[in-house]
C-alpha cells in the first residue's frame, strides 16, 4: 500500500514507484486526497467522500474510487479518470476530520487488507519543510499524511521521489536530510502511466517522469513562474526516518491531535503563516471575476510565442502545459484544445510530458 502524501500527482508517481520497487508482486494499493487544484476542480481544497457519487466501500470510513465514480455538483476530480487508466486500487484519503479521521481511515484500511508493506511517498521533498521555509506553498496536505502515518499502528516507510522538483524546498536543502536511494526510475517505470501523463496536469510529477526520461535543463512551473532544475537527481526516490521527518515537520506535530480540516487549517496558519487553501479560495475568487479569453489560434500561438521569447532570456529550457495555459490566459475546458494546437502545429516542441522552449 502507497500512501500518496499530497495527493493529486503523488498519487501517479505512486503508480511509478509501486511498479520499480515492487514489479507484478507490488501492493496495488494507492491512498490519495482528491485534492485537485484549481486546474481541475474549481471547489477550493480536498474533496471528501460526500463529493462523490458511485464510490465502493472498503471499510465504513474507507471508500474507492472506480472509473464509474463521479463528482457531486460543480467541479472535477482526476481520480475516476486515473482508476480506470491504472491497474491499482484507488482509496479516497479524507482529510474533513483531521489526522484523527485519516488514522482511523488508515488503520481500517490495515486491518482489511493486511498490506504486506506500507509506503508514504511525496514527490518533491515539501513533507521534510520545517514549516519556516521562504518557498513553502502547499504543506498541509503533507504534514496531514505524516502525522496520520505516524500515529496508525503499523510500521510505515517514508519516501521523497524526486527531491526538489515541486519547487518549494531545493534539493541543495533537502540533501542532508535525505537518506539512502532505494531506486531510480527509469523509462520503463514511465511507461506504466505514459497514457496518464498526455492529461494528468501534476507538474512535479510530470518533471519526474521526465527527468527519468532523461530529459535535463531548467523548467518552469506554477502560477509565479518557479525555475525548476531537472538534474541526475530528478528520478531518484529516497527512503527517510519518518520519526525524524515527524520532529523536523512542525506543522505535522501541530495537526497530529486535529479532529477537522478547518482546526487543521488553524494551526496552518499559526505555524507557517498561511494556509494553503485559503489561498485557493482567493484565487477561485480572482478567476471567477476575470473575463475569459477568447481562444483564436492565431492569437493564442503569438502569445505562446511572447513567452517563448522571454523563458529564453530567462534561460529556460522546459514549461509543463499547466503553467503555459496559464501565462498565456487558458483556462477550463480550453486546455486540451490548448494543448493540442500545440502538439499539431510544433510536435517537434514536445519533449514527453513538457514543453520545450527552442533555442
Amino acid at each position: 500500500m502507497i500512501v500518496a502524501a499530497g495527493g493529486g500527482g503523488d498519487a501517479v508517481a505512486a503508480v511509478m514507484v509501486d511498479g520499480a520497487l515492487y514489479g507484478d508482486e507490488g501492493p496495488g494499493v494507492v491512498l490519495t486526497y482528491a485534492w485537485d487544484r484549481l486546474v481541475v476542480d474549481p471547489v477550493a481544497g480536498p474533496r471528501g467522500a460526500g463529493g462523490f457519487r458511485g464510490l465502493g466501500v472498503v471499510t465504513p470510513h474507507v471508500y474507492e474510487v472506480g472509473a464509474g465514480s463521479e463528482v457531486v455538483g460543480a467541479g472535477g476530480s482526476v481520480l475516476p479518470r486515473l482508476a480506470g487508466e491504472v491497474g491499482q486500487m484507488l482509496v479516497l484519503m479524507d482529510p474533513g476530520q483531521g489526522v484523527l479521521g485519516m488514522t482511523r481511515q488508515l488503520e481500517e484500511l490495515v486491518e482489511r487488507l493486511g498490506p504486506e508493506s506500507v509506503d508514504l511517498l511525496d514527490v518533491g521533498g515539501d513533507v521534510l519543510a520545517r514549516g519556516d521555509e521562504p518557498g513553502l506553498r502547499s504543506p498541509l496536505g503533507d504534514a496531514l499524511a505524516l502525522a496520520a502515518c505516524r500515529r496508525v499502528n503499523a510500521e510505515v516507510r517514508l519516501l521523497v521521489a524526486g527531491p526538489g522538483l515541486d519547487g518549494e524546498l531545493s534539493a541543495g536543502e533537502l540533501r542532508g536530510v535525505l537518506g539512502r536511494n532505494v531506486v531510480t526510475l527509469t523509462e520503463e517505470d514511465v511507461g506504466r502511466v505514459g497514457g496518464v501523463l498526455e492529461w494528468h496536469p501534476s507538474e512535479a510529477t510530470g518533471m519526474l517522469a521526465a527527468t527519468a526520461r532523461g530529459i535535463r535543463g531548467l523548467c518552469e512551473i506554477r502560477d509565479a513562474g518557479l525555475a525548476v532544475p531537472l538534474t541526475d537527481e530528478g528520478p531518484t526516490v529516497h527512503e527517510v526516518d519518518l520519526e525524524e521527518a515527524f520532529a523536523r515537520n512542525q506543522l505535522a506535530r501541530a495537526v497530529a491531535e486535529t479532529a477537522t480540516l478547518a482546526e487543521a487549517e488553524e494551526r496552518s496558519r499559526e505555524v507557517c503563516g498561511f494556509s494553503e487553501i485559503d489561498y485557493e479560495r482567493a484565487k477561485a475568487a480572482r478567476l471567477g471575476a476575470e473575463p475569459l479569453v477568447g481562444f483564436d489560434p492565431e492569437d493564442v500561438l503569438r502569445r505562446v510565442a511572447r513567452f517563448e521569447r522571454r523563458a529564453r532570456e530567462r534561460r529556460i529550457s522546459y514549461t509543463t502545459f499547466r503553467h503555459l495555459a496559464e501565462v498565456v490566459g487558458v483556462r477550463g475546458g480550453r486546455r486540451e484544445e490548448f494543448r493540442a494546437l500545440l502538439l499539431e502545429r510544433h510536435p517537434e516542441q514536445y519533449a514527453a510530458p513538457l514543453w520545450r522552449i527552442p533555442l
